[in-house]
């Protein structure tokens, strides 16, 4: 059934089981994220089994269905927690990820209520000006969080290049070693997770030597696509082929390869150039933004995307290409992740099952 997206979850286990080894050599435990995929019980407990310490989550949903599926290891939230779904997150969740005082209130009088105590991460703004509390306030939220009750200090944390694409590199690590040690010394406190980062903090491991105060990452894309994020620079040794998006062809005819016409916006407001070459093969899948991110789509040998609409994906194939055939593609995260989201797409996971796409169970599919 297509359009689909393949999970094979015997390769994400080979790339996570590499990976938490060469953390555990520096001292470093992994947090296997299962966010791209929805917090998909199989991929969480496939990481699990590989070696993955916790496993991390930025949506109280998808943790909600981690332990509905009967998963009991430790889950960090990675966003920090709405006020809206403070009661859910201590919950579900062990540890969430925080910036803002008020929302470790929250949290505070949210734990109290259910009767559990609440791990507790401050994040902390290293430059990628996303989430985190500015080096120079820290201590301060630290007071605060010491002193609410039903929530404890486990650690402190930062995120890089996510937003702007700020490196996590020795400098920066070394940084928040720093206030690791500076919370503890001014605290009399020994702090249990000095979380680094993520799949970009890969390149520093490798060849960092002094990896400092850092003792955990959080591990998503370089386990699912087997790359580094900072240049997608394949891993040696990891699958780059465990998640594939399969679509199916509706049309293939021959068609010149330039439009004609007055020229205007599309329907996504882009303009392709185009270079005259004559008549090609013009193949269609039925694949679009509103399923994926076309641009993050790498086809087969041989084969070329020239475009997409919502529903559309236009490709050049070298010929005619029967319609119902498939053609398989490699997303990189970002088209995962909203392939993951979208209604339209089925997930096949060998070994664990096949998932109908959510537009075909609502009819009973």
């Amino acid at each position: 059934m297509a359009p689909r997206v393949d999970i094979d979850l015997a390769k994400i286990a080979d790339n996570a089981r590499a990976l938490v080894s060469l953390a555990a050599d520096s001292g470093i435990s992994i947090t296997g994220v299962t966010k791209a995929a929805l917090g998909m019980p199989e991929l969480g407990r496939a990481l699990l089994g590989a070696g993955a310490r916790r496993l991390g989550d930025s949506r109280i949903e998808n943790i909600e269905r981690l332990r509905d599926a009967g998963i009991d290891a430790p889950i960090v939230l990675l966003r920090s927690p709405m006020m809206s779904q403070v009661e859910r997150v201590v919950r579900s969740a062990d540890i969430s990820c925080n910036t803002e005082p008020t929302v470790l209130t929250a949290l505070s009088a949210a734990s109290r209520s259910v009767g559990v105590s609440h791990g507790v991460l401050l994040m902390v703004e290293l430059g990628d000006l996303r989430e985190g509390i500015r080096p120079s306030d820290l201590c301060a939220v630290v007071e605060t969080t010491l002193a609410l009750p039903g929530i404890t200090l486990d650690g402190i944390g930062t995120n890089l290049a996510c937003r702007s694409g700020i490196a996590p590199d020795q400098e920066k690590m070394d940084e928040l070693s720093q206030l690791a040690d500076r919370v503890e010394s001014t605290f009399g406190i020994t702090l249990d997770l000095v979380s680094g980062g993520n799949s970009a903090n890969l390149p520093w491991l490798m060849t960092s030597p002094d990896t400092g105060r850092v003792n955990d990452l959080r591990l998503g894309e370089s386990i699912l696509l087997g790359l580094e994020p900072l240049h997608r620079t394949p891993l040696t040794g990891l699958h780059q082929d465990a998640i594939t998006i399969t679509a199916e062809v509706i049309e293939s005819k021959r068609k010149p390869s330039v439009p004609w016409g007055v020229a205007a916006q599309g329907a996504f407001g882009v303009q392709l150039p185009a270079v005259d070459r004559g008549e090609i093969w013009q193949t269609i899948v039925a694949l679009g933004h509103q399923d994926t991110d076309p641009g993050g789509l790498s086809p087969p040998d041989g084969v070329r995307i020239l475009g997409a609409s919502s529903d559309h994906l236009v490709l050049e194939t070298p010929d005619h290409v029967v319609p119902g055939d498939v053609i398989v593609f490699r997303p990189d995260y970002g088209a995962f992740v909203r392939a993951m989201t979208s209604p339209f797409l089925a997930h096949d996971v060998p070994g664990a099952g096949f998932e109908p796409a959510r537009s075909q169970r609502s009819r009973g599919v």
